[in-house]
This record gives C-alpha cells, structure tokens and sequence, in this order.
C-alpha cells in the first residue's frame, strides 16, 4: 500500500460522507458533523466547491488536491474525480465511497513526495512561486515548503523564461492545382494506415472535397466566385480524414495553408490529434506545420499576468494567479479555454479571475507592451501565416474576415465542420447590441480608469502619448473623445436607471428601455427570472426624442475617432524619426481597434436612426431588459439580420476561393433547399455542389427510439421519477438533455441523492460548480455516471463506447418563442420553420447516441404527443415505438443486458 499523508480527509457524494483522521480510522458521518470537522481543521478534499454544493456550505477551504496537483504538475489534465487522481496517479482505483478519503491521503503524500524527486519536470520555478505563495497564505504551502528545496542559483522569472516568436516571410501566392481522384484516395489510404477497413464512402467523400481545391474559373460582370461544396456526412463517416486527405496534398502541393472551422473545442482537439497522422511535428526550420488559432479572449495576457502577480489579485484570485503563472512556464500555447489549462482549475476559485487574465476588452497595446515579443496571442498569429493547417472556430474565422488587421489572416481555403452552426455563429458575428454592458466597456476604452479604479486598463492619452505630443491634430482628437465619451454610462449605472435616477443622454435612453419593456411585459411577473423583450414598434414619442438625444451623442463620439484615425494614417504614411519598428506596430493595432469601435458606434447610430419611423426589412431589432435568478444584469436594444447568411457571404465567401460546409445534419431529410439558404450561396448567385454520404452504421441493430407518452407535461415529481428509473434501468450511462435550467435543477434536486445511494452518480449543467468539458470527461470516465445539461450538451459531445448508452430528452426540443423567432418564422415559411428547427435538434441530440459500430442504446423522449412529422429526424432503418414508461423500462433494461425482447407496435 502506497505511504497516506497523516492528516485528515473528507469525501462527500450526493451517496454520504465519510471521514478519515490522521490515525488511519474512516467512518461514515452526518453533513452537520461534516461542516464542523472542516471548520475545526484543514481537511485534505477533492474539488472543494463540489464538495461545499454537497455539504451545503459554501464557505467550506481545506486542502484541495486539485490544487496541490496543479501546481506540482502544471499544464497536466486529471479527471477530478477519485477515480481520475487514482489513475493519473497511478493508484489503486477506490472501491466505494468509503475507500475515498485513503486515497486522498495517499494521492497528496505521492504528490508531495514528487517535489523531492530528482527528475520533477515542473521543478524549474516552483521555489520562487512558492515563496509569493507562502505570503498569501496558502493552505498547502507549509507542506511543500517541508519539501521544496531552495535552489542553487537564482530562479528565472517567468517572463524572462518564455520564448519569443519570430516574424515569418509571408508565403507566396499558392500554386493552382488541381487534385486528381487518385491521388487523394492513396493520400487517404496512407493516413488511415494498412490495416483500416475499406470504407468506400469516405474515399468518395474526400474525393468530393477536393473539388474546393480547384482553381477559381473565370468569373462574369460581378466577379469571380468561390467553389462552394455542401457535405453531409452521416456519423461514422470518417469525415475528419476525409478532408484532411485532399488538404493536406493541396498544401503540400500549393504551399497554400488551408483552414478548417469548427464550432466546438471538442472538434478542435481532435482535428489536433488526427493532423499529427500527417504533421507529426515541426519542421526544420522550426515553424509549425499546423497552428490551432481561437479569440483573443482565448489566451493568456501576460501584461494581465503580470499586473495580477504584482497586487492586481488579493486573496484566492491572488492564489489562482501564480497557479497560472506556474502553468504558463509550461503550457503548450497559452489556451486559456479548452487548451492544456485544466478546466476546473478557474473554477476552485470561485470568482471570475479568469477572464480578467485575457484580453475580453480589446485593450491590447500590441507593441506597446513589455511581453509583446512574447505573447501568445502573437504567436499563434504569426505561426498561422505559414502554416500547411489552421484549425479555428467560426466566430474566429468570421471576425477575421469582417475585421482582421491585413490579408494574411483572410483564408481563401476554408473547411466549416459542424456547418449546420454556421448560421448561429453569423447571426451571432454580426449581431449589435447597444446595451449598457457595451457602452461602458467603450468607455473604459476611451476614458481609462476613473475615480481610483484598480487595474492595468488605460485609455487613449495614455496608450497614444506619444503621438499626443508629437501630432496637435491627434492630440486635440483624443480629447475630444474623451470628453464626448463622458456621455456613455459610467460605473454604477444600472443601480442608478433601478433608482429612476440616470446620467447623460445613454443613460436616459436605457432607463427608457426598461420602462418600456417592463410597460409592455404580458407575463404578468409569472417570468420573474427570465429576460424580458418587446419589438422596437410603436415607440413613444418620448423614447424617440431620447434615442435622438443619444444618437447625436454616440456621432459626437465617432467624429474624433474617425479624425484620430487619419492622423493615425498620416504618421504610418510618413513616419517620423522616432518610430521604429515596435512603435509602428502599436500605432498599427491602434487603428485596428479604432476602425472596429468606428464600425460599432455607426452600426448603433444605424439603429437609434429607425426607431422613429419604418423598420428595415433586413434587420430584426427590440428590446430587452436581461435577468438571471431574478436579478437584473444589462439593458438595451438590439439588432440582428434577419438572414445573417446575406453577411456572411459578402465578409467570408466572397473573399475566398474554396469553401466547404459539412455536418452530419446539414439538410433536412432529403431536401437540400434549407441547406442551400443557410450556406448563403443564394447571396452571391451561386449554385453549390451537394454531396450526402449515409452513415455506415446500422441504427436498425444499434439503436432505438423510445417515445414515452404517459409522463404528464408539466408534472416535475413525474418527470424526475421517470429519470431516476431510466438511469437506474441503464445502470448509469444516462445524457439527459433539457429545454429550461428551471426543470433540470428541479430533476437534480430530487434524484441525485437517490441514484447516488445506488451507485450512480449523476452530475448536471448549471448545478455543480464544474464547467462543460470536465463534466463531459468525468462522464466519459465513468460507465456508471449520468449528465444532466442544456443546448451545449445536444451537440459536439463525442462519448462512444459504455459510457454513453441512454439519452433522455424531458420533451420535444421546442424553438424559444422570441422576437427573433417570430420574424424568422414568419419569412421561412411559419410552422415548417420550426420543424426544420426541431428536426435538427432532435437529430444532432440522437448522433450523440451512436459514435462507433460498437455502440448500441436507447433514445428517449418524454412526450404524451410526439408529432408524427418529426420523426424523419432519426437515420432511416432505426426503429420508433410509442410505449409508456414501464415498457420503455423494461426496453432498456433489456438492451443494457442484451436480452432480446418482443417488439411493440411500431410507428
């Protein structure tokens, strides 16, 4: 038996606690005596918030091994569960709940003994963050202290320790080729590997696919337009390979980089694993063959860093600070979000520390900055221009089209994987919201810090002094905008429209929102903690004065803006003496976010300019008061394109000479003419190439669907007793997706004590104080662990095998009746709208089920009158029974077990 840290452990499931004192004796105890023990004396604990969620004491600290563990082994993933330490530890995996607490002894004297290893990877730069540590008072200091020696020489600091990027020569236009069907089959041949089977679908697939290679032909009047290939490629496909072959021989072929587009983080990392089939690492020069690129928002900021570590940060956010300092001496690329940064790490802190570490304001300085030559964000950007692959989301892709700083960033080659969400992410992108949150943080922008506010930001004097004092014209243009940006909301807005009681003309304009909205609510207050909307018609005479007065103060804004960014141009154009390299780069980013805000605040005045008369038909606009658990959080009105495809198609494909959409649920059925519509070809005239591959599954064999009619609507003890006896029917295994957060907590309130006590842990969205991707790993993990969650959980979770065997929707996936909503349904065709929209979900929600040929299981929904229309959302062949619940029970327990069982009466 491994050596256990003599100290106390606790363990607490929704199934018990236990106790284990120093001495070696583990028993089982109440919450209350629980809460006093942790109170008496630090407790060795895993994942403290969950822990306190399950005591029912949120003011539970002791000493959480996930944060011993990230500290001794920073940039290192563990499934925080005791079965996940047990493993990444290589321990003895527990047995049961009351087996817990001796492995927490065991994994923290394993993790502590480790720092006294002599081949501790992660020794450089422990002792010094130590230290800083140690002054904050950190529960675990003391005993690394006991083990941590102190080193020889000095330690580097970690911003001397980071490596710096090097500028790359832009590549060459790319050579036009055109991929033979040959070529691309043995290409795909060598990456799936000798002993793969034959798929003939994926060959005809990636064939296909390399037809957005091909040279752009001779365009007409209008110009030349992209090749534009819609995919549908039904699970088992082999889609990723798929694309990659013919890719891969364009870049190698071209020299061209080509860029795939996902919308999930989960697609991200395994279009990162499978590219190392072809790209197994650098190549001799250094560079990177394949760069995975996010938002800003993504990555580390140094300059953030560095201001926390130095009395930015004070208490736990001071903690989490230097734990984050400790994983950027070791991570990969500085991904805060779905990179090599551990997801439940931001989250044993409680506070929102995270996001104050990356750049979520666009306040970058660009060269301005001390870290620039070390950034990540830079990094990645410059090693995106020469790369062969760049693996990038939609948003990324579209917002580096709208508004990126030069061409290089523009992709002429672009593959959008999950494609049936490129809608959303356009409508999404080109989205404005004239909103409280968004002025202020213009503001914040223009002005700088305010009446003693903490924090690095900076407005325009202070990031543009230079050209202040060199340029007059520049100068008098920054104070200019700085005092017309008096007139957007300061801090303590939204406690002074509550009060009725608002500053300057934006505010008066929000407080006219509310009164509005909450003048027009038909809920009756039944929708207390909901957001509330009402159509930008039919408005007062008194709002349309006030939207005028706001409007004149946004152009007055604009106007300097404008004028600062000519000077900006003008000093580009013809540089002073003094402007070297670094300072042109800065100037250069300056116009960057200036054009941006520019674009922001016409794209408000726009807006502000219509409520007084007719509507645009293009667009969609209302507005909003927005509520979380009843409290107020932002106000404001707000502008969406009724069709965001016709933007799209004008910033992305337009631009480009190759594009390819795919999905496993691009079409409806078999009619293509929705696709069509939401690839935006009908913008630019252009007739695209449809392909449609059938999933090699057998769903016939594999699945079934289970509609459940005998779970009354509306009855939540009813509901929750059909998903406790599902999952318990299952044996755990269970995805359970809902409509409302409301239902979801009231279900996970009255199950999970139940299913725990039978060795089935359940965990859920919007309950445990976990995020997304580490709920999905501990499920993963865990054949005997259910999930309970929302829309983020219906598509891009890939669980194949036991882990995932049973999936429940509490109804049918109805649209939100919104505003947005309405007008869309209202141009698309009313009722087909909607079903279109279901279709889709219920189909993205059942591809979760089935992942390989090896999986099998049931999908359920619970719904007394499942229309018959809906039912061409399942693949054809797999099965569709209306049965109550005790048949549907008896079906699942019968095909966990693999027991054959007489057939109901189909649909």
């Amino acid at each position: 038996m491994s050596d256990a840290l003599p100290l106390p452990a606790i363990h607490a499931s929704h199934g018990g606690c236990w106790l284990r004192d120093g001495a070696g004796g583990t028993r089982g105890t109440s919450k209350g005596d629980a809460i006093v023990a942790a109170a008496d004396t630090p407790l060795l604990m895993l994942n403290a918030p969950l822990v306190a969620t399950r005591l029912g004491y949120p003011d539970l600290s002791g000493l959480d091994l996930l944060e011993l563990f990230a500290f001794v082994h920073p940039a290192r993933f563990v499934v925080p569960t005791p079965k996940g330490l047990a493993h990444a530890l290589d321990l003895a995996e527990p047995a049961a709940d009351d087996a817990v607490p001796l492995l927490l002894q065991q994994a923290a004297e394993l993790l502590l003994a480790q720092c006294q290893a002599a081949d501790w990877p992660a020794r450089e730069g422990a002792w010094t963050a130590l230290q800083s540590l140690t002054k904050l008072r950190w529960a675990w200091a003391p005993l690394l202290a006991a083990r941590i020696a102190a080193p020889a020489k000095g330690e580097r600091w970690l911003f001397a320790r980071l490596p710096e990027w090097e500028d790359v020569a832009e590549r060459p236009q790319p050579a036009q080729i055109t991929l033979g069907d040959g070529e691309v089959a043995e290409q795909l041949a060598r990456l799936t590997g000798a002993g793969a089977e034959s798929r003939p679908a994926q060959v005809a697939y990636a064939q296909e696919a390399a037809h957005l290679f091909a040279p752009r032909s001779r365009g007409d009047s209008l110009g030349a337009k992209p090749h534009l290939l819609l995919a549908q490629a039904g699970t088992g496909i082999g889609k990723t390979l798929g694309y990659l072959a013919p890719a891969s021989l364009w870049a190698q072929q071209s020299g061209g980089t080509v860029w795939v587009s996902t919308y999930t983080k989960a697609l991200q990392r395994q279009l990162r694993h499978e590219s190392r089939r072809i790209w197994t690492g650098k190549r001799g020069d250094g560079t990177q063959p394949v760069v995975v690129r996010k938002g800003r928002e993504n990555y580390l900021c140094l300059l953030n860093l560095e201001d926390a570590l130095q009395g930015g940060f004070t208490g736990r956010a001071a903690v989490l600070a230097q734990l984050i300092a400790r994983w950027a001496a070791y991570s990969q690329d500085g991904d805060m979000i779905g990179g090599d940064l551990p997801g439940w790490l931001p989250t044993l802190f409680r506070a929102r520390g995270i996001k104050a570490l990356t750049d979520q304001r666009g306040e970058c300085v660009y060269a301005g900055c001390p870290h620039y030559r070390k950034c990540f964000i830079e990094r990645s950007v410059r090693a995106s221009t020469g790369a062969d692959l760049v693996i990038a989301n939609h948003a990324l892709v579209m917002v580096n089209a709208a508004r990126g700083r030069d061409q290089v960033q523009r992709p002429t080659r672009i593959v959008f994987d999950e494609g049936h969400h490129v809608f959303e992410a356009a409508d999404s992108t080109f989205a404005v919201a004239l909103t409280g949150s968004e002025t202020i943080e213009l503001r914040r922008w223009v002005v700088g810090p305010e009446r003693g506010s903490k924090g690095r930001r900076r407005g325009l004097s202070a990031r543009l002094a230079d050209l202040a004092s060199y340029d007059e014209a520049g100068g008098k243009a920054i104070a200019a905008a700085r005092h017309a940006a008096e007139a957007l909301p300061g801090d303590g807005w939204l406690q002074r429209l509550s009060e009725g009681s608002p500053s300057g003309p934006l505010e008066e304009l929000l407080c006219a929102v509310r009164a509005t909205v909450y003048a027009r609510d038909e809920s009756g207050g039944q929708e207390a903690g909901y957001g509330l909307e009402t159509e930008a018609a039919q408005l007062d005479g008194p709002l349309v004065e006030i939207a005028g007065s706001a409007q004149a103060a946004l152009a007055e804004l604009r106007s300097p803006l404008i004028r600062l960014g000519v000077r900006i141009e003008a000093i580009l154009t013809d540089p002073p003496d003094w402007l070297d390299g670094p300072g042109r780069a800065r100037l250069e980013g300056a116009r960057q976010a200036l054009g941006w805000r520019i674009d922001t605040i016409a794209a408000w005045e726009a807006l502000l300019d219509r409520l007084g008369g007719p509507a645009d038909p293009e667009f969609v606009d209302w507005l909003a008061v927005e509520r979380a658990e009843a409290r107020e959080f932002d106000i404001g009105l707000h502008r969406r394109w009724l069709d965001p495809m016709r933007p799209f198609a004008q910033v992305v494909l337009e631009g480009a000479h190759g594009v390819m959409l795919t999905s496993a649920t691009l079409k409806d059925g078999t009619d293509w003419d929705s696709a069509v519509v939401r690839s935006g070809a009908p913008s630019l005239e252009i007739a695209p190439r449809l392909s449609s591959f059938e999933s090699p599954f057998d769903y016939a064999g594999q699945a079934e669907v289970l509609i459940v009619t005998d779970v009354p609507k509306g009855d939540v003890a009813a509901l929750a007793g059909a998903y406790a006896r599902l999952i318990e029917a299952a044996g755990g295994g269970a995805l359970g997706l809902f409509t409302a957060i409301r239902r979801l907590r009231a279900v996970h309130g009255r199950i999970a004590d139940r299913l725990a006590r039978g060795g089935l842990p359940l965990y859920a969205q919007h309950v445990d104080p976990i995020d997304t991707g580490t709920l999905v790993d501990i499920f993963r993990d865990d054949p005997r662990a259910s999930l309970l969650g929302t829309d983020a959980l219906r598509d891009g979770v890939d669980v194949p095998g036991h882990s995932l065997r049973l999936v429940v929707m509490e109804q049918v996936p109805w649209p939100k009746p919104s505003i947005l909503h309405r007008a869309r349904r209202l141009a698309g065709g009313g009722g087909a709208h909607d079903d279109r929209i279901i279709r889709a979900r219920l189909a993205q929600a059942f591809g979760r089920l089935i992942r390989s040929r090896q999986d099998s299981g049931a999908f359920v929904v619970l719904s007394a009158a499942f229309p018959s229309r809906l039912l061409s959302a399942f693949p054809p062949g797999t099965p569709v029974t209306r049965l109550t619940l005790d048949q549907a029970l008896h079906r699942v327990a019968s095909s966990v077990s693999h027991q054959p069982v007489q057939q109901e009466s189909q649909t």
